[in-house]
């Protein structure tokens, strides 16, 4: 059987054309299958398509979808969702609130002349998603309920773009970005992931623009050189974890095959190339772990001038291992931080008391699949 949702515009054109659509038919079937979301093809539902031709389609082509087994919603707006593969795998999204952009320079400008406090809230105006890319990590980074699963499988494109269908289909604004921060690499998924990214990004799909589509990485070096020569403009993230070997070792074991001093050079790169400045993730860790004044100031010495941006991200570790920084261990390394030059964003990390993290309720299911899912909140 044929999936339409697992193709590209390109893909579906030549997938069609031994079914008698025409090479002009077939971007209103794409338009239909990722545009709209809708499956099959009763009378009139493709302009030109004829009643043999939809026959032959609807003979030919399925339409797999994903169960939503969950659906957590917290107080500020975030919204977990837990999936159902169709091969009995658990895998996680996560709907983002975002306000409009210009009430939210807005509200920075009023911060900045003592008008508005630091609390006050901006209505939702969109949403971002962030998605899975793969059913658990094998890449075993040692704060991450997603690496305590185990590398089990890599997601088809359509499972990835199924995420975003349903999400959108339930959300009361509309879908403007995607961030591959999920659980998975991405890069261990790569054709899939630029597949859909690419699906997400036509016109005539889901239409978010190529610049709001983030796809993170902790550091696979080939598919971050092939992701630059092949010249997509989907925005990079590298996530760092922390400034020296030795420590990123023990955080994230991917160093050992991929040193970081080489990833952030391939990175540098990737910026040059597309005239931008390097994303960076730092995912800061309390206690003296990777958030002090001293890493501050070889994370300065590793970056050695590089343009680049860093977001820092609260860790979330349910085993407790990793704890969060304190104010005060945050302050004193953003400071830090900053008296170097290194532009610094805090971003937030919403959904605490949802699970929100990825990885933490398919965790939960794995260990526990009898249990009973809870209501939306």
């Amino acid at each position: 059987m044929l999936n339409l949702r697992n193709l590209d515009r390109t893909e579906l054109g030549e997938a069609l054309g031994p079914l008698g659509v025409s090479p002009q038919l077939a971007p209103r079937i794409f338009a239909r299958v990722h545009g709209l979301g809708a499956s099959g093809f009763p009378p009139g539902s493709v302009r030109g398509l004829s009643h043999a031709a939809a026959a032959a389609l609807e003979r030919a082509v399925e339409w797999p979808d994903l169960e939503i087994v969950e659906r957590r919603r917290a107080a500020d707006g975030f919204v977990k969702y837990l999936f159902r593969t169709a091969d009995g795998q658990a895998i996680e999204a996560v709907r983002i609130p975002l306000p409009d952009p210009a009430d939210a320079r807005a509200l920075k400008e009023r911060r900045r002349a003592g008008e508005a406090s630091g609390l006050e809230a901006l209505p939702t105006a969109k949403y971002t998603v962030c998605l899975s890319s793969q059913v658990g990590c094998a890449l075993a980074c040692d704060f991450c309920a997603t690496g305590r699963l185990g590398g089990i499988r890599s997601l088809k494109t359509w499972e990835i773009l199924a995420q975003v269908r349903a999400i959108a289909a339930e959300a009361d604004h509309p879908i403007r970005g995607a961030v591959f921060m999920g659980m998975g690499e991405p890069f261990l998924n790569y054709d899939n992931v630029v597949r859909a990214a690419r699906i997400l990004s036509d016109p005539a799909g889901p239409a978010i623009a190529a610049k709001a589509i983030s796809i993170s990485t902790a550091g696979v070096l080939p598919a971050i050189r092939r992701f630059t020569a092949e010249g997509h403009r989907f925005r990079l993230i590298l996530s760092l974890g922390a400034p020296s070997a030795e420590t990123r070792r023990l955080l994230m074991p991917i160093e050992d095959r991929w040193p970081l001093r080489e990833v952030l050079a391939a990175v540098r790169d990737h910026a040059e190339a597309r005239g931008v400045r390097a994303t960076l993730a730092y995912v800061v860790i309390g206690g003296g772990v990777n958030a002090t004044p001293a890493h501050a100031q070889a994370l300065g010495e590793l970056l050695g001038g590089m343009r680049a941006k860093l977001n820092l991200i609260d860790v979330t570790d349910e085993t407790g291992r990793y704890p969060r920084a304190s104010e005060a261990e945050l302050r004193s390394f953003r400071d830090a931080l900053v008296a170097l030059g290194i532009p610094v964003v805090r971003r937030y990390s919403g959904g605490a008391e949802i699970a929100a993290a990825c990885g933490t309720l398919a965790g939960q299911l794995k260990r526990d699949p009898q249990r009973v899912p809870l209501p939306p909140r």
